[in-house]
């Protein structure tokens, strides 16, 4: 923890408001400045305590105070930090600690999520009859039954796929791993958009986690290594531009010089790092756009709008489209209680946050709600569907922009 980074905050309260845990509970610890206030504590010489560790673990990273402070605190490198000495110093109950081994031998690893896929769609199948007793015996493990998407059809991609038309850019892309086996048809449609607008889409084989999930959950070690391999795999593609479609994986590869060392920052450097819609914005569309009658919610990740501060540009691609009328969403900095593996470390607050977001979303009327992140995308879903009422679909801005430009009402 960086006693500099510690004294930047004032305690003003500006981020109150911001913080989903305080506007849950309203307990001053379980706001950013009343953790930084623990933080202080523990740098001075406070023992990390079960109770400490406990508002520490609450916390979402989700980074809205970092949006809302007026001196520029950098509590989004100050959780990171901290949670890393949690993890060094804290010692947990037998029952956490191997969720969290499971966690983080499962979800990082595209390979081992794939053997998931039966297990998971199974579960996703019995949810209504099994969650309740599941729940009774592990909330947990309920919560990740309960997020399992439904089945879904599993395009392949080429390695490299080439521009329709006059080649204005050669690009990487990143597949990633909760993306690339849950939500294929993500990446399938992201290719496609590029190509589409003139990108030469180069897709390295071997690119694994970029490490995201494990540097905002305490472990910087292995999120060094899986940052190192991201970085390698686009070294060996040749390209120097790497397009993400998943706001956690975007937020963690744009730091990827802060966290790495030495020769390694460099290497990262050199590699730009863009949203795919900060990315299609700043191009400039060609690709013809076909009218879309939907009316849509846009949800902004956190991970988006807040660590890349990526707003205006999925709104301007979406408003793009004719025939589609876009809504806004109550609320829409509050995060929707997903952050990475926070719904599976803490279901019961998760649960909360994604009801209230669901509620707000259902209040738009849309007949779509549009999400640029994965488990935003599985958060949602699974609390629309707990609301009993009538579904909503949920769809990447990928996909919607791939409908428009293909000249079809079929958003896959």
């Amino acid at each position: 923890m960086d006693p500099e980074l510690i004294n930047d905050c004032v305690h003003c309260g500006f981020c109150l408001p911001t913080c989903p845990t305080y506007v849950l509970w309203g307990e001053e610890m379980d706001s950013p400045r009343g953790r930084i206030h623990l933080m202080r504590q523990h740098v001075e010489g406070t023992p990390l305590t079960d109770e400490m560790a406990g508002h520490f673990d609450a916390c979402l990273g989700c980074m809205a105070c970092v949006t809302a402070c007026p001196s520029g605190v950098r509590y989004d490198r100050l959780i990171e930090q901290t949670r890393a000495e949690v993890e060094r110093e804290h010692v947990r109950e037998p029952g956490d600690r191997a969720l969290r081994e499971l966690v983080f031998q499962l979800f990082p690893y595209p390979r081992r999520l794939r053997a998931m896929r039966l297990p998971l769609r199974l579960s996703a199948g019995l949810r209504r009859r099994i969650a309740p007793r599941l729940e009774r015996i592990n909330p947990s493990l309920a919560a990740m039954a309960d997020l399992a998407p439904e089945s879904a059809g599993r395009p392949r991609l080429p390695r490299r796929v080439r521009a329709i038309g006059r080649r204005r850019a050669v690009v990487g892309m990143l597949t990633g791993c909760v993306q690339g086996e849950f939500f294929p048809q993500v990446n399938a449609a992201t290719a496609r958009v590029l190509a589409m607008e003139g990108c030469e889409v180069v897709i390295p084989p071997s690119q694994g986690c970029c490490g995201a999930l494990s540097l905002h959950s305490g472990r910087p070690e292995q999120a060094g290594r899986f940052a190192r391999r991201t970085v390698a795999a686009f070294e060996r593609a040749g390209v120097d531009t790497v397009v993400v479609n998943a706001a956690g994986c975007g937020s963690t590869m744009k730091e990827y010089a802060e966290i790495l060392d030495g020769e390694w920052a460099e290497r990262a450097r050199a590699i730009r790092t863009v949203d795919l819609a900060e990315y299609l914005v700043e191009l400039g569309p060609v690709a013809r756009r076909h009218p879309l009658p939907l009316t849509v919610a846009y949800h902004d990740a956190c991970h988006l709008a807040h660590a890349q501060g990526v707003r205006s540009q999925p709104r301007a691609l979406l408003t793009a489209i004719p025939g589609l009328e876009l809504r806004e969403i109550a609320e829409s900095a509050i995060c929707c209680g997903s952050a990475g593996t926070y719904n599976l470390f803490q279901p019961e607050a998760a649960r909360e946050l994604g009801e209230r977001k669901a509620e707000r979303v259902l209040a738009t009327g849309a007949d779509l709600l549009v999400s640029a992140n994965p488990g935003c995308t599985m958060q949602i879903t699974s609390a629309i569907r707990r609301a009993g009422t009538a579904p909503i679909r949920v769809a990447h801005t990928a996909q919607v922009l791939d409908a428009s430009l293909r000249g079809t009402e079929r958003i896959a």
